[in-house]
């Protein structure tokens, strides 16, 4: 008969570990965010493990990963724990003073353009508060994993948030170095495509390639598309293109400079889908915080649509 578990202090000091480990896939990573050292860290989740029976982690001198008991207790623990990091948030919204962590989810492509205002403006405004930016193409779950709010395209935000608009609706493009077309002539439908080196894109590590889509009046399709480069970054998407290597897929708005430069020129125009726009989304929940009061605020004053080319790649 399996033993009853019970709760200590301690075992939650070693659940907040094994989270962060394995977010960070390091001991010293984990560590200094926690502000302890690696030793004590490790020694925590060696006696969560003792305690549970079964190994979390696997460690080696590379990498750090999970075991399948690692990861089953991880998917369970790390809602949970955001749950209870949001009933801090709760009560701490009691006063009015902006503090904590305002943990912010965004692509990649959005850094370089929301860091500065964020960090600068923002903080200024707020000099008690922490920010965290985390730059992540996976569509991650903001609730379960920990964050105030996220931004992404409006057509992706779950029903059950509440959106704030940051960029108006935009097209996405079909784009290619002038050098490019000269060598390999241009598509004239999205089948041409087959025919020509298209810039790959991967959101996450092990995701798949992203399928670029299009519209034929009222069909809307993917299509699979093949090259020579892959990459996870908007910046990278384009700058292949511009060096000539393949066609890219991007936001038409990333690209307009370039385009009335004549770096890139755009292509399968009319088969281009829209979107509705970027938007910031946040659990209506945690609209009681301050920190996110704020936050949300801010957006309005600083960084609404017509104010900003806050746009990025799609993949």
């Amino acid at each position: 008969m399996k033993r009853p578990f019970t709760i200590e202090r301690d075992q939650l000091d070693g659940v907040i570990a094994v989270l962060r480990v394995a977010e960070r896939r390091s001991f010293r990573a984990a560590a200094e965010e926690l502000g302890v050292s690696p030793s004590a860290i490790s020694q925590t989740i060696r006696g969560l493990e003792a305690r549970l029976g079964v190994a979390l982690l696997t460690r080696t001198t590379r990498r750090v990963g999970l075991t399948e008991a690692g990861q089953r207790f991880v998917d369970r623990a790390r809602p949970a724990v955001a749950g209870i990091l949001a009933a801090f948030d709760a009560a701490q919204s009691l006063g009015e003073e902006v503090t904590g962590l305002l943990r912010l989810n965004m692509p990649r492509a959005l850094v370089p353009f929301l860091a500065e205002p964020i960090l600068v403006e923002f903080r200024a405004a707020h000099p008690a508060l922490q920010i965290e930016i985390f730059a992540d193409d996976g569509l991650a779950n903001i609730v379960a994993e920990g964050f105030d709010a996220g931004i992404r395209l409006g057509e992706l935000v779950e029903a059950d948030m509440v959106a704030v608009r940051l960029t108006p609706p935009f097209k996405f493009a079909v784009v290619g170095a002038p050098g490019y077309f000269a060598r390999h002539g241009r598509p004239q439908r999205p089948e041409d495509l087959h025919r020509h080196a298209c810039i790959g894109t991967r959101h996450t590590p092990q995701g798949p390639i992203y399928r670029w889509e299009f519209v034929d009046g009222n069909r809307a399709f993917d299509m699979a598309v093949a090259g020579p480069v892959i990459v996870n970054s908007g910046g990278l998407n384009l700058m292949a293109a511009e060096l000539g290597i393949g066609l890219a897929y991007t936001a038409a708005p990333a690209v307009q400079e370039q385009v009335a430069a004549g770096v890139l020129e755009p292509v399968l125009e009319a088969f281009c889908p829209g979107t509705p726009g970027l938007f910031l989304y946040y659990p209506s929940r945690a609209q009681a915080l301050p920190k996110l009061r704020a936050f949300v605020q801010f957006v309005h004053d600083k960084l609404r649509p017509g104010t900003t080319a806050y746009i990025g790649t799609r993949g």
